[in-house]
């Protein structure tokens, strides 16, 4: 009974919580990001720890990471750890400033008065660093 309190949800039960396909569960613990507690019957049971972890790959993912790079940070032990989340702040500045030029490029668009806004003087200055690429 005690493993119960401990652990109280099944898989399904977290699954419906984070609305994931229960399959997600079961590959996120094959890959090693996730380690259930198993019931006398050998059944997955979640406690708090676990739903929290969940937690954690779910907003991870929703930031760019794989599921290697989220194995590394999750990872206490992993010497690379610094490295890993280093290279991930840098991707997310740099698509920051994508997101940035792209909506500078959107607010102008939407006042531009030129029906083709590639023909767009001001509009064209914001695509030239694409542009120097040629």
């Amino acid at each position: 009974m005690k493993s119960s309190v401990v652990n109280p949800w099944s898989v399904g039960e977290v699954a419906a919580k984070f609305d994931l396909p229960t399959n997600v569960l079961r590959h996120w613990e094959s890959v090693g990001l996730l380690t259930p507690a198993r019931d006398a019957a050998g059944r997955r049971r979640y406690g708090q720890d676990e739903v929290v972890r969940i937690a954690v790959i779910q907003r991870s993912k929703a930031a760019g990471m794989t599921l290697d790079q989220i194995g590394v940070m999750l990872d206490d032990g992993a010497a690379e750890r610094h490295q890993v989340l280093q290279r991930h702040l840098d991707d997310l500045d740099s698509r920051m400033e994508e997101m940035r030029r792209s909506r500078e490029m959107t607010e102008h668009a939407m006042g531009c008065r030129s029906h083709d806004i590639a023909t767009c003087p001001r509009f064209r200055a914001s695509v030239a660093d694409v542009l120097a690429r040629l």
